[in-house]
C-alpha cells in the first residue's frame, strides 16, 4: 500500500520533487520505491526518456484503479475502526452551499452511526480553528497559510467568471477578453475577503466602484444593476439560471482559485479524517 500511495501522488503530479514534498520523502527515496513497485509489478510504469516525468501505458492503467483501491481502503479503515466519534467540519458559505452536501451524504449513507459537525466561517477564522482543534478539516478557496502544523491539499480548480446585469451590452456575447471587463465599473467584497483577493489578483489592485459585506449582497447589486463582479462560477451559477444575471466567461486568461482542504499534521491518521478526505477527493477532484 505505501508502494502504491507514492505511484498514486506521483501520477497525479507528474513531477517528483513535488510528490517528494506532498509525502514528506526525499526525492531518492520516491523514486527507489517507484522502482520497487515496477519490480515487483514487472512492468515500467514511468517513461524515463525524457526529463519530463510522464505515465508509461502500464502506468496510466494502474493509475485509474489507484483511486478505487484507496476510497476500498478507507471503507474497510471506517468499518473496522468504526468511526462513532463527531467529525467537525468548517467552510466556506459558499462551499458549504454548494460542495459539501454530496460528500456528505456519501459519508453518512456510509456510515450512519457517525455523527458530523458543519460550521461555516471566513478563512481566517477557519484555520484559527483547526489549528485550536476545533475542526477536523476545512474548505477554502486560495492556498492555505504556511504553517508547520497544517496540511493542505488542492483538491480542484474552480472558474472565475464576470457577471453583469441582463441587461448589459456583454450578456448576449457570453466571453469577453480581460482588457475590456477593465473598463466596466466592478463591485467587490471587503478587503480581506477571499473574493476580493481574487478581485485584486485579476484586476491588479483597481478600486471597486462598491464594496459590500457578502456575496449574496453582491449578487444582488450586480442585478439591480449597479455594475459588474468577478466571482467563482459555483457562487453565481444559479443565479445567472434565473435570469437575475449574465455569466461572461474571460477569454484571454485562465482564471481561477483552487479549492483547499486544510487540517492538523498530527491528525493525518484519524480513521474518520482520512475517510472523510477520501469521499472529499473523490467528489471534488
Amino acid at each position: 500500500m505505501r508502494l502504491l500511495r507514492t505511484f498514486e501522488v506521483v501520477a497525479r503530479t507528474l513531477n517528483l520533487t513535488q510528490a517528494a514534498r506532498e509525502l514528506h520523502y526525499a526525492q531518492s527515496s520516491v523514486s527507489d520505491q517507484i522502482q520497487a513497485l515496477e519490480r515487483e509489478l514487472g512492468v515500467e510504469l514511468l517513461d524515463r526518456s525524457q526529463r519530463r516525468v510522464r505515465l508509461t501505458p502500464q502506468g496510466e492503467t494502474l493509475a485509474e484503479y489507484t483511486g478505487r483501491i484507496f476510497t476500498l481502503v478507507e471503507e474497510a479503515r471506517w468499518a473496522v475502526a468504526r468511526p462513532d466519534g463527531e467529525l467537525a467540519v468548517g467552510a466556506l458559505e459558499t462551499l458549504c452551499t454548494h460542495r459539501l452536501p454530496e460528500p456528505l451524504a456519501h459519508y453518512r449513507a456510509t456510515f450512519p452511526q457517525a455523527r458530523v459537525r458543519i460550521g461555516q466561517s471566513n478563512r481566517g477564522e477557519l484555520y484559527g480553528s483547526v489549528l485550536r482543534g476545533d475542526l477536523d478539516l476545512c474548505l477554502t478557496f486560495g492556498d492555505a497559510p504556511p504553517d508547520p502544523a497544517l496540511r493542505s491539499e488542492k483538491l480542484t480548480v474552480e472558474p472565475l467568471v464576470a457577471i453583469v446585469p441582463p441587461d448589459h451590452p456583454l450578456a448576449g456575447r457570453g466571453k469577453a477578453p480581460l482588457t475590456e471587463l477593465t473598463e466596466e465599473p466592478f463591485l467587490a467584497t471587503e478587503q480581506g475577503c477571499g473574493f476580493r483577493e481574487m478581485y485584486d489578483g485579476a484586476f491588479a489592485g483597481r478600486a471597486p466602484v462598491l464594496e459590500v459585506s457578502s456575496i449574496g449582497a453582491l449578487g444582488a447589486c450586480v442585478a439591480a444593476g449597479m455594475g459588474c463582479a468577478l466571482l467563482p462560477l459555483l457562487a453565481v451559477r444559479a443565479q445567472a439560471a434565473r435570469g437575475e444575471v449574465a455569466l461572461v466567461e474571460i477569454a484571454d486568461a485562465d482564471l481561477g482559485t483552487p479549492i483547499t482542504m486544510t487540517w492538523l499534521d498530527r491528525n493525518s491518521t484519524k480513521p474518520a479524517l482520512t475517510g472523510f478526505q477520501t469521499m472529499l477527493r473523490t467528489h471534488l477532484a
